[in-house]
């Protein structure tokens, strides 16, 4: 019996945070799930798919909101806690961060979903996925 390529613990983290970005996840729980400790975890976690944990799934509650901003009337607020953010603040200066406008400015700048033709979802969340590197932390800059 072949072992595990340490690369398949960590996929196993990854799709959890795909699959329940809802859920209070954090590191230690996503650790239990790639079989590593805490801290072997974050580093390989970022070697291997070139961000930290925190900011993968940062990023796919963004990815959410945005969709739902776009296709939904719901509230600001109600986005922020439907994708598993606890702050209405700090998902707005997120949001803005990623995508360049204030959740209410990024609805206005989309027709309503009736007027838009259907596309495929992987293709929409190709393109609409903020760059790592809106997020600054990388940078060493302090945000302003």
């Amino acid at each position: 019996m072949q072992p595990v390529p340490p690369g398949r613990h960590l996929l196993r983290a990854k799709d959890l945070i795909d699959a329940r970005y809802r859920d209070p996840l954090n590191v230690p729980r996503l650790a239990a799930a790639a079989k590593l400790s805490p801290a072997h975890f974050s580093r390989e976690f970022r070697r291997a798919f070139g961000t930290t944990p925190h900011q993968y799934l940062l990023t796919r509650r963004l990815e959410r909101a945005a969709a739902l901003l776009r296709t939904t009337d719901r509230s600001v607020a109600n986005v922020c806690f439907a994708v598993g953010l606890r702050s209405v603040g700090s998902f707005t200066t997120s949001f803005g961060r990623a995508f360049g406008a204030s959740p209410l400015a990024y609805r206005a700048a989309h027709p309503p979903a009736a007027h838009r033709a259907r596309i495929p979802t992987c293709v929409l969340q190709a393109y609409s996925r903020p760059q790592v590197s809106s997020f600054r932390e990388d940078s060493g800059s302090a945000p302003g």
